[in-house]
């Protein structure tokens, strides 16, 4: 078999895994209705007079804060737990292909979630005329910060077999990744920080390069950003796993 077969084929493992459980369907219905709750309560949709998704996509990073590392963290931790890690690794394919057909699968998931928010659109374009444009570059970016906080997710669920310590370890680093670039914090560093150094920090804040795709612009920078997250997480995660065969 070559790459991308196996890859599918753990891919399909993994989604059957989701659908066959009533876990899939409770995380669905919880995230749309968080994602309703935000938009239109908290969001002051209907109050902004505005036909754009700004109160919609606002929300995501923090969202996703809490939902995503529920998702990812059964990646990795479930086959420990289970004993059955080892007898995954001993098929015929890599470590690296186990580890792209489980995001890819998860991502899929977090894609189909995403996807089910089209009322949201619709609505705003039923009672206005928005830049669609803008819309789908938003969420685009939504798409790449969910995978963003899944990688890390992954990675956390390499680390340990417990569940819960890989939740709270993926929630820790994607706040993180949230605070190094919300203005309330940078506003605070630049008093004991010089701007070099404030903005260099920013730099890695998911804030800073998801509000591009929010305003419609899908700059090289950010994707790349995004990209390199994914990457850098997913390569950790191949070392932890690699480490873990050989002891």
């Amino acid at each position: 078999m070559n790459a991308w077969a196996n890859i599918k084929t753990i891919m399909k493992r993994e989604l059957g895994g989701y659908f066959t459980s009533p876990i899939a369907y409770v995380f669905l219905i919880i995230f749309l209705l968080l994602t309703g709750f935000f938009t239109f309560t908290i969001g002051n949709f209907f109050e902004r007079g505005e036909a754009s998704l700004v109160s919609f996509f606002t929300w995501h990073p923090w969202l996703y804060l809490f939902l995503v590392p529920a998702v990812g963290m059964r990646l990795w931790s479930e086959e420990r737990r289970l004993g059955t890690m080892e007898l995954l690794l001993t098929m015929p394919l890599t470590a690296w292909e186990a580890i792209v057909g489980k995001f890819l699968a998860s991502w899929a998931f977090l894609a189909l979630a995403l996807a089910l928010t089209f009322p949201v659109w619709i609505t705003v374009n039923w009672l206005g005329s928005p830049d669609n444009g803008i819309i789908a570059a938003g969420y685009v970016g939504s798409l790449f910060l969910a995978g963003s906080y899944l990688a890390i997710s992954c990675m956390t669920s390499a680390m340990t077999r417990n569940q819960v310590i890989s939740f709270i370890l993926s929630v820790v680093i994607c706040l993180f990744f949230i605070l190094a670039g919300y203005t309330p914090v940078t506003d605070l560093l630049v008093r004991f920080a010089s701007p070099l150094v404030v903005d260099i920090i920013a730099s890695f804040s998911v804030m800073t390069h998801f509000e591009g795709f929010q305003r419609g612009v899908i700059d090289l920078r950010d994707f790349l950003f995004f990209v390199s997250v994914i990457g850098f997480a997913l390569f950790t995660t191949g070392v932890i796993i690699r480490g873990q065969r050989a002891g």
